[in-house]
């Protein structure tokens, strides 16, 4: 009777979630830096709200009153910081976001000592969706390829470890090559792009050339500069 009469305890259930944050790097002067950001909004209003987004402070030396004012300065552009790395937890009050460390790089230095290791790299995997993604819609494939049998549209995204192939409009967001593959593509049969990413290089649709709307095209690296070209 007593056996029975025990409630019974039920264990809280974690669930684990990853999500693909941007890390932004503020140089001095930090004014200028912001600057940088306006100029990025104004190309792509909205682009930065709702994503998550990581400060890394290991390039700047800032006073906890430097931190707070860039804290207020990026949530008066509607950018929440998720976290901050790179300083001293010291410099850091409670009412900041907490310091966070052992995040994944999604930028790969091209420096010759890690040339030999993306040499061994495995060949990414690839993920294969027949149906168009629609707009609000997100695909995060950080494992490899994506392949896009239908179009993209306006305001939906792509997100790619390897390159991203659409076969039909590319209306939305592609980004290929999170992870450090610089020698990501992305293709599409008819480009009206908003954004196009490849290692943290971008372009916006202001940035596209006009000569190249509704046409297929591609997009690569050369050295630090994306080039999109059309695609005979």
């Amino acid at each position: 009777m007593e056996a029975a009469a025990k409630v019974q305890r039920q264990m809280v259930r974690l669930r684990g979630r990853s999500y693909v944050a941007f890390v932004f790097v503020p140089t001095v002067p930090i004014q200028d830096w912001l600057q940088e950001i306006d100029a990025t909004i104004a190309r792509s209003p909205g682009f930065f709200a709702g994503r998550p987004v990581v400060i890394d402070l290991s390039s700047v030396d800032l006073s906890q009153a430097g931190i707070g004012h860039l804290l207020t300065s990026l949530q008066d552009r509607n950018i929440r910081v998720l976290g901050i790395e790179g300083v001293d937890e010291g410099r850091l009050t409670a009412m900041m976001p907490p310091l966070l460390s052992g995040g994944r790089s999604c930028v790969v230095e091209p420096t010759a000592a890690k040339k030999p290791e993306a040499k061994a790299e495995a060949k990414p995997t690839s993920l294969l969706l027949e149906a168009p993604v629609r707009s609000g819609q997100t695909v995060i494939f950080p494992e490899g390829d994506v392949t896009i049998l239908g179009s993209v549209g306006s305001g939906a995204e792509v997100v790619a470890g390897g390159s991203i192939h659409i076969y039909g409009a590319l209306r939305g967001r592609a980004m290929a090559g999170v992870n450090g593959h610089t020698s990501a593509r992305i293709y599409c049969q008819k480009i009206e792009a908003e954004l196009l990413a490849i290692d943290g290089f971008y372009q916006t649709a202001d940035d596209i050339d006009a000569a190249l709307r509704g046409r297929p095209a591609q997009a690569w690296l050369q050295g630090n500069t994306m080039r999109i070209t059309a695609l005979n």
